[in-house]
């Protein structure tokens, strides 16, 4: 028998139970930068050091965090349905959890790559620092999408939604594009669900809104709706 495919599309209140900060607060700033400042390229070519210093910050953050029930949830659903993750996340809590299906739309803190060929990349644990380079001897970078550049994975991320029988949207505003158009791609017959503590959209008869935390939506999510 074929088992049920769900496809989770998780963004940064996915993460926020873990202690991760959500990327834009509210005064517009990610942890007291100017997103301008430190998550574009130009922000990179101007001022390296405080852009490589930033996000060897979030590395070790990562070392300090864990999964939270949200995560676990849905790892533990891999059992019996067909789970797939695309998340707008750059930490590796879905991997920690014990997920085995996950695209990555904006990167990862724990890869970087090189700045003159992006096939180049390399797992990274440690502070990158001005000097690290590629084989190829350029700088290396985060492996980060920033604004203002492509979205590789767009199109497999495309491909994974319009395949799915259930959606479920957590913790993310739906105003980052691409990636907010992602749920468009839901064929007709899909079941939608989007959990978020403070969403900006209401329910419809093919969207279910769970106003909750992830981990509290999950639970209602596999009692009531799975």
């Amino acid at each position: 028998m074929t088992k049920k495919s769900i496809v989770f599309l998780t963004g940064a209140g996915m993460s926020a139970e873990s202690g991760i900060s959500t990327f834009r607060d509210s005064n517009g700033l990610w942890e007291n930068h100017a997103i301008e400042d430190v998550a574009t390229y130009e922000a990179f070519e101007r001022n390296i050091e405080l852009v490589l210093e930033f996000y060897n910050a979030r590395r070790k953050q990562l070392f300090e965090v864990e999964p939270n029930e949200g995560h676990n949830l849905i790892a533990g659903l891999e059992d019996d349905y067909k789970v797939s993750i695309i998340t707008q996340n750059v930490d590796d809590l879905h991997e920690r959890a014990g997920s085995k299906s996950i695209l990555h739309l904006h990167g990862e803190l724990r890869k970087v790559r090189s700045t003159a060929d992006e096939r180049l990349i390399y797992y990274w644990d440690k502070d990158v620092i001005v000097g690290d380079k590629c084989k190829k001897g350029s700088q290396l970078r985060p492996h980060i999408v920033w604004f203002g550049e492509a979205v590789p994975a767009m199109e497999a991320a495309i491909d994974i939604v319009n395949s799915a029988d259930v959606v479920v949207v957590i913790g993310t505003s739906l105003q980052v594009y691409p990636a907010a158009s992602l749920m468009d791609y839901a064929k007709p017959s899909a079941k939608i669900f989007y959990i978020d503590p403070k969403p900006n959209i209401s329910s419809s008869e093919r969207l279910t809104v769970l106003p909750l935390t992830a981990s509290e939506g999950m639970k209602l999510l596999i009692e009531k709706h799975l």
